[in-house]
């Protein structure tokens, strides 16, 4: 007889279980989250059972938590019962990184996420971020019936992002909560996560070193940064792109790792998209891997090491010359723009129709979503089906990269994915993971949460997806927009114009409809219009003539609002210099300004 059997508070959770794994109904009083986990676990296909070997999940090389928290578990291991207790180091995939000590089941797998081996203490605290305890027939596997376990999330000091969990699992406790080992857990992580913080403070001051020798002088642009902290100087504020950053940080993690020596990166254009560049044996001087032009700089990269791995980069910058390519604006305005978000955006989605596979844009309602996909599906004849028309589309093929040049093989553009039926979903769910080169472009405007079958189509186009930014965050693009939005003037009548009053009218609006709402306000008036000359800041309709309501500026914007005008005062006015030295861009600064003007401040200035 198991200790399972011999405890009357867990005895009926027991039977229950039993009922669940033999297809019966359960009997009332049993906990909805357990049932829920239960089925989760039936779902992702988990034997109770075990029957065949448990898949093993591969250890990562190198685990800076596994480093930092050897010592701590190591000193509180003699601590524990060994025959009847077990201490368990997970990482945040729930990958088993370290254990020690002996309990029921415990050598059974190295993966303890739900979909390997079901409901467990370390997945919910996992999900949770609390500690969290299961105890016998809660689990699903039949070797932890006779298991109670209690598992404690490990943190990250600098972002508070879960690294991880500790779990304490014995036998079977029936008694009342907290688990026995509870305090040992939460006091094992506690010493864990003080580690992981002097760790911290030293790679840090590590990195800050490097940074000051890199950075003699204010004219150097020079980038320093580990993935949590980022050291930009003066002169690298203004060509450190948020996206150049972020392809600085991919670089440090990919190609510094097996070197000490400096080697020179020319930043790709979309710095998103992962790329790997191969390291030369002579390493020793400084080269250029060949990467698609665009980021507008190149960058000389010093790997920052410390207690034997590196942990971040030092990288100086260069100004690159870029010639833009010359390229016909398309119908609508679909390719229309120089911002530098609008331009990143294009450049992102013609890397991804280039290549194989299903492509997601992404953005607000107006924004141009179907325009730029139609404008890039140029000469492919596509099949466009609209779900905002039609939610039950009978979805049941999409061609894919192997089909290409056969007849009557066409790419397919589906509209307002938000609007599809859970069916669809599902077709398209299945579709693409058996065919991962499905040619299929979908547009999706956020909104409500997406159902959980949604949001798997959405979480399997992320890797591909491209978000276009709203008007209001690109309206130095509206003066040409206007040109590509304004319909064909009448035989004998001179072209629609504007005062710079009207064009600092419209580039002070919000459009909440973006593109869609410019295109049908330029319209109407090129269809009423019956006087010549540009057209006056008068013509325009109210809530664009008068611009955006002013409204009190909470803390947080008062705080920026000053930080820029100290910025200005003490740049004598020069915006370029108040952008780099507050580490903005400078289109950034004058989107701060034209935000907070006219708004009300408590001292009544104006930016």
């Amino acid at each position: 007889m198991t200790t399972a059997e011999q405890s009357p508070a867990l005895a009926p959770l027991r039977q229950a279980r039993e009922r669940f794994l033999t297809g019966r109904p359960l009997p009332d009083g049993v906990p909805d989250d357990v049932v829920a986990a239960w089925r989760r676990a039936r779902f992702f296909g988990v034997r109770p059972d075990l029957d065949g070997p448990v898949r093993e999940s591969a250890q990562p090389a190198d685990s800076p938590l596994l480093e930092a928290a050897r010592p701590a578990l190591t000193r509180i291991a003699p601590a524990l019962d060994a025959g009847r207790t077990a201490l368990v180091l997970t990482d945040e995939r729930l990958r088993v990184l370290w254990s020690t000590g002996s309990a029921p089941g415990d050598d059974t797998c190295a993966d303890l996420s739900e979909r390997e081996v079901g409901h467990n203490s370390a997945a919910l605290a996992l999900r949770t971020r609390r500690r969290a305890e299961v105890h016998g027939p809660e689990h699903f596997l039949d070797v932890w019936q006779d298991v109670s376990a209690v598992s404690v999330p490990l943190f990250s000091p600098e972002t508070g992002q879960v690294l991880g969990t500790l779990t304490v699992a014995r036998a079977l406790w029936a008694g009342c909560r907290p688990h026995p080992g509870a305090a040992l857990a939460e006091a094992a992580a506690a010493a864990v996560e003080a580690e992981l913080r002097a760790r911290a403070r030293t790679a840090e001051r590590a990195l800050l070193d490097a940074y000051e020798r890199a950075a003699r002088g204010r004219e150097r642009a020079v980038v320093a940064l580990d993935g949590r902290n980022r050291l930009i100087s003066e002169a690298a504020a203004g060509l450190a792109s948020p996206q150049v950053l972020e392809a600085l940080e991919r670089v440090a993690l990919a190609r510094g790792r097996d070197t000490g020596e400096s080697y020179g990166v020319s930043l790709p254009e979309d710095a998103g998209e992962s790329y790997d560049a191969a390291v030369p044996e002579d390493a020793g001087e400084s080269y250029d891997v060949p990467l698609p032009e665009g980021a507008g700089c190149t960058a000389e990269i010093t790997p920052v090491r410390h207690g034997g791995r590196v942990l971040g980069l030092v990288a100086l910058l260069a100004a690159r010359r870029v010639d833009p390519e010359p390229s016909t604006p398309g119908p609508g305005g679909a390719l229309v723009g120089g911002s530098v978000a609008w331009r990143h955006a294009v450049a992102r989605a013609t890397e991804l129709f280039r290549t194989p596979g299903p492509v997601l844009v992404t953005g607000e309602r107006g924004t141009g979503k179907t325009a730029l996909a139609l404008e890039l599906l140029d000469g492919t004849d596509p099949l466009v089906v609209d779900a905002a028309e039609s939610p039950e589309l009978g979805l049941k093929e999409v061609p894919s990269a192997r089909h290409r040049g056969r007849v009557g093989d066409r790419p397919l553009l589906l509209r307002h994915a938000e609007r599809l039926s859970q069916q669809d979903v599902a077709a398209l769910n299945s579709l693409l993971e058996a065919r991962p080169d499905a040619r299929l472009v979908a547009t999706h405007t956020p909104g409500t949460s997406p159902g959980p079958c949604l949001q798997r189509l959405l979480d399997t186009l992320t890797a591909r997806s491209v978000t276009l930014p709203a008007l209001r965050e690109r309206p130095e693009d509206i003066g040409e927009l206007l040109p590509a939005l304004t319909p064909g003037p009448v035989p004998g009548s001179p072209p629609l114009t504007w005062t710079l009053d009207a064009l600092r009218a419209l580039e002070q609006h919000p459009w909440p409809g973006n593109v869609t709402e410019l295109a049908h306000l330029v319209r109407a008036l090129a269809a009423r219009r019956r006087v010549f000359g540009p057209v006056r800041r008068g013509e325009l309709p109210d809530p664009v003539r008068e611009g955006p309501a002013g409204r009190t500026l909470s803390p947080m914007e008062l705080a920026e609002r000053s930080a820029i005008l100290e910025a200005l005062r003490r740049h004598g006015g020069n915006k370029a210099r108040a952008a780099a030295a507050l580490g903005i861009g400078r289109a950034t600064l004058y989107r701060k300004l034209r935000e907070y003007q006219g708004r009300d401040a408590p001292n009544g200035s104006r930016p």
